[in-house]
């Protein structure tokens, strides 16, 4: 018998006969990186017990969509900003010019900031897509987190020359060579930190990868046992672009080719046939439903566009995988987890869908079910001890009848105390253990103001930072009486 850990919590998220279950004041019993016992009363010796009664125990989320590298610098330059020609999307306009004033210091300062961003707004397992995998597979090894990597790779990239349109520029031989580079990180990452890093595929983006690649992909995350994920049906430039080449969504083009099923996920998978942005007739979520093809959803970084999925409840109706990711800043699964409940209600206009039930379970069940992984998401014997432990009394958690209705639309960052990955606590009382969160603030702060001024260089027009991002107020000006 290993190393036994009682925790005796106010409110635990068990998992009984298929679902989530309240259990109050319940007993779980770790041994080492496991669960062995979830009930009212416990028996049997143990090394240490926990006191966490005034706390709500639940499993840990995984964030099925992020990119570290990267993302914390999007923060106060992104927002309230926008295209019309380009239906509001970033991608084309603004994100090219933040990636060619950033360097590998910058993308590290991002990768560490992270790390610490994700564990104190409740990410226990994360799925990255990135460029830098080694470097984010050793800031998860050393801080505890359960990581999935990926250095992504594509065929071509979009940019704009003129600030109206979207055009593509190709280089195939390069896209296999960093798909070989990606194959052979997954291998690299075999084992890694006793399983609890691993390495997945992702190919870009649908309109950036050739057809030859995402089928070489396909086959490779086959033979690999590994997820495979691909930003599709994300912005309506992509959607139109797909159309023009083939006269199909890019869902239904990736259904032609053999590349959706029980191991891809579509990063978004938004503006699929029938919404509103697109206006094509189809039926892409019988495709997804039909294949097992799960769905990151991330709602936040959307809606700060004016855009929204329409409707997570029918996703959900059509039993497809959905499972909940950051993409962007903030990287919070308690943000990602209120906002796909609010916009799934407003886009359906109805306040009885996008439930508290749906998007928790999207948090956890989707994600493990989308890993292959019943060992995660829940808190039952034989799982993982991967667990969050919520305020139970604090400031915005009370009144409490209902825990998982008030953690999704009423909890704070500040209401989550403890954080345990493989059966080892990452943070207690809300200090992250193996990071020191004010140096990765204070760094990525730094880097933030080297990457402003250079923002120029990979402009279009060769527009400074505040001209594509326009500050909220002009500086006070001392002469001014």
């Amino acid at each position: 018998m290993g190393h036994r850990i009682r925790l005796d919590a106010g409110i635990v998220i068990a998992f009984q006969l298929g679902s989530h279950a309240v259990l109050h004041d319940g007993v779980v019993v770790l041994e080492d990186d496991r669960v062995v016992h979830v009930g009212p009363t416990a028996d049997g010796p143990v090394d240490e017990t926990i006191d966490l009664r005034d706390r709500l125990l639940t499993p840990g989320f995984i964030n099925t969509h992020t990119h570290l590298s990267g993302s914390p610098l999007d923060k106060s330059l992104i927002e309230d900003v926008g295209k019309r020609q380009f239906q509001y999307s970033a991608l084309p306009d603004m994100l090219p010019a933040r990636a060619a004033a950033n360097d590998r210091t910058m993308m590290e300062a991002c990768v560490e900031y992270s790390m610490v961003e994700l564990l104190r707004t409740g990410t226990t397992t994360v799925m990255e897509i990135g460029g830098i995998g080694d470097f984010v597979a050793d800031a998860a090894e050393r801080t505890g987190l359960r990581a999935y990597v990926a250095d992504g790779y594509r065929s071509g990239h979009w940019y704009s020359d003129d600030g109206r349109s979207v055009r593509y520029e190709w280089d195939e031989a390069q896209g296999m060579r960093d798909f070989e580079a990606a194959l052979a990180l997954v291998e690299r990452l075999r084992g890694r930190a006793d399983g609890r890093v691993q390495g997945f595929l992702s190919p870009a983006q649908v309109d950036t990868c050739t057809e030859e690649l995402l089928r070489a992909s396909k086959q490779a995350a086959r033979e690999l046992q590994v997820p495979l994920a691909l930003h599709a049906s994300q912005s309506v430039f992509e959607f139109d672009e797909m159309m023009r080449r083939h006269a199909l969504t890019p869902i239904e083009w990736l259904d032609r080719i053999g590349f959706l099923g029980e191991w891809t996920i579509l990063g978004h998978a938004l503006l699929t046939a029938g919404h509103s942005w697109v206006q094509f007739a189809g039926d892409d979520l019988r495709l997804l439903a039909e294949s097992g093809t799960a769905v990151a959803h991330c709602p936040w970084v959307f809606a700060r566009r004016g855009v929204m999925m329409e409707s997570f409840a029918d996703y959900v109706a059509r039993g497809i995988t959905m499972t909940l990711g950051t993409d962007t800043a903030v990287q919070s699964m308690i943000e990602a987890l209120r906002w796909a409940a609010v916009m799934g209600k407003l886009s359906k206009r109805q306040s009885d869908v996008s439930t508290a039930r749906d998007v928790f379970d999207a948090a956890t069940l989707g994600g493990a079910r989308l890993l292959h992984r019943p060992d995660l998401g829940r808190i039952a014997p034989g799982c993982k001890a991967d667990l969050l432990a919520w305020n139970l009394r604090s400031l915005f958690m009370v009144p409490l009848r209902d825990p998982i209705r008030n953690l999704v639309y009423s909890a704070q960052a500040e209401d989550l105390l403890d954080a345990m990955v493989d059966g080892r606590w990452v943070m207690r009382e809300r200090v992250v253990l193996n990071a020191d969160e004010r140096a990765v603030a204070d760094r990525l702060q730094r880097e933030g103001e080297r990457m402003w001024p250079r923002m120029h260089v990979g402009d279009w027009a060769g527009r400074d930072v505040d001209e594509m991002s326009p500050l909220t107020y002009p500086a006070f000006d001392p002469g001014v009486g």
